[in-house]
This record gives structure tokens, sequence and C-alpha cells, in this order.
């Protein structure tokens, strides 16, 4: 999963204290779907980003 922090949040990677994800939303980092880094998205540290070229979908006309 695609992850940046929020702004003004530096979130330390799991199992590598010393590294941090800063907030750099051209950057997003690969993390794994875990606990720990879904609690930090639930608290707003971290926000799930959408993937390099990603495009919006289109918007459907209703009949």
């Amino acid at each position: 999963m695609l992850v940046t922090a929020a702004p003004g949040n530096r979130v330390p990677m799991a199992g590598e204290p010393r590294k941090f994800i800063e907030h750099a939303p051209d950057e997003p980092v690969d993390v794994p779907d875990n606990s720990y880094y879904q609690r930090r998205i639930a608290s707003g540290e971290l926000v799930k980003a959408k993937p390099r070229g990603a495009k919006p979908a289109a918007k459907r006309a209703i009949k």
C-alpha cells in the first residue's frame, strides 16, 4: 500500500525506527498492509496515496 505522512508529521518505519516516512505527496512509500500502518492511517499520521500515473475515474452521466 502506498502512503505518505500527513503534513507536519514524520512517521517511523515499522522495524526501522531511524527511517521515517515524511510528507512528500509526489514520492509515496510502499509499505505492507499491516496493523502498525493501519493504526497510523486511522490516527491521521499517514495518508493513503494514489499510485503514480493514476488517473481519476471517469464520471458517468445518470440517465
